[in-house]
């Protein structure tokens, strides 16, 4: 009902007085209203079915010079709430939170927006880095790259199949630090130009990266500490992943720095061969590593989307 735009009917009531729909959005109409359920590892603790838990849904490894904060990290539920309209995500939020009231609390939330570039590539944002991000994301639509986001092998759990495994991250962006670089720097820490996107080693945004390019003095285009060689699936054994990025901007830190970066979303097919391998690489040498700090940190096995009488998650809770 929500993502009709509609009001969520009386018969859904909380207890006690609270209001089933306080009608904040009315009149708005949907703005493109989605949700997106994920299951933590905890979960599986809180309603008693541990032997359902997948091997992949493990904690993630640390990580060099992360700084997590254990507030704000795991949970037994993800929920993602996204619309054309804030109004319409934060009153959705609400709703969700008063319908849960006596059986679920939120443990930690964080609000991040987006923007795409008229011609970026699908997915690709502009982040607050000022770089296009998204812009190798695996397509969807290609039966050769679905298997590496979405479960579908025998071993994996059957109540799984059709969903994926989300990553993910809050990664705070050093940008006073990144906007004194030089130009050039920048985007050699990346790999990309700031303007468009496209690789170093020419083209357009969806030119394929020429890892082999190198200078007349032999030095490599791509420089072998750049973002974009380290992360790039061909040279991290094929780790494959499909990446949101939201930015956020909290405020000011107590510092004056802004509280400001990227809300990393990454969903594969299994956090062991996606994730988890790509995010050593980069965390043994990154160009961009010196201006970010990972400060939150989750890990969430999606079941597959509901079709009409049925709800997400069916498959395990009933099967």
């Amino acid at each position: 009902r929500l993502t009709r735009g509609e009001p969520v009917g009386d018969e859904l009531a909380p207890p006690g007085s609270r209001a089933t729909d306080t009608g904040a959005a009315r009149g708005v109409g949907p703005a493109s209203l989605t949700f997106t359920f994920g299951l933590g590892a905890s979960f599986f603790d809180r309603v008693g079915m541990v032997s359902a838990r997948p091997e992949a849904l493990a904690p993630l490894p640390a990580f060099p010079d992360d700084q997590l904060d254990p507030a704000r990290g795991g949970g037994d539920l993800f929920v993602r709430i996204a619309a054309d309209d804030p109004l319409v995500t934060v009153h959705a939020l609400r709703t969700l939170q008063r319908l849960a009231h006596g059986e679920a609390k939120v443990r930690w939330t964080m609000a991040g927006f987006t923007s795409a570039p008229e011609g970026a590539s699908p997915g690709a944002h502009r982040n607050l880095m000022g770089h296009l991000d998204g812009t190798a994301n695996p397509d969807p639509a290609d039966p050769a790259q679905l298997p590496r986001i979405v479960v579908s092998e025998p071993a994996a759990p059957t109540w799984l199949y059709g969903g994926s495994y989300l990553v993910v991250r809050r990664i705070r962006m050093l940008l006073d630090h990144w906007d004194t670089l030089p130009a050039g720097h920048r985007d050699q820490a990346i790999g990309r130009r700031t303007a468009d996107g496209a690789p170093l080693t020419g083209g357009t945004e969806r030119t394929p990266v020429d890892f082999a390019a190198a200078r007349p003095d032999g030095v490599p285009v791509i420089a072998t500490n750049a973002h974009v060689r380290l992360a790039a699936p061909a040279t991290s054994g094929g780790a494959t992943m499909l990446r949101r990025g939201w930015s956020y901007h909290d405020g000011l830190r107590p510092d004056g720095a802004p509280d400001a970066g990227m809300l990393f979303l990454a969903w594969q097919s299994d956090p062991r061969t996606g994730f988890i391998p790509v995010q050593h690489r980069l965390a043994r040498g990154d160009a961009l590593s010196r201006y970010t700090v990972h400060e939150a940190s989750a890990l969430f096995a999606a079941p597959a989307g509901a079709t009409r009488g049925t709800y997400i998650g069916q498959a395990l809770l009933e099967g």
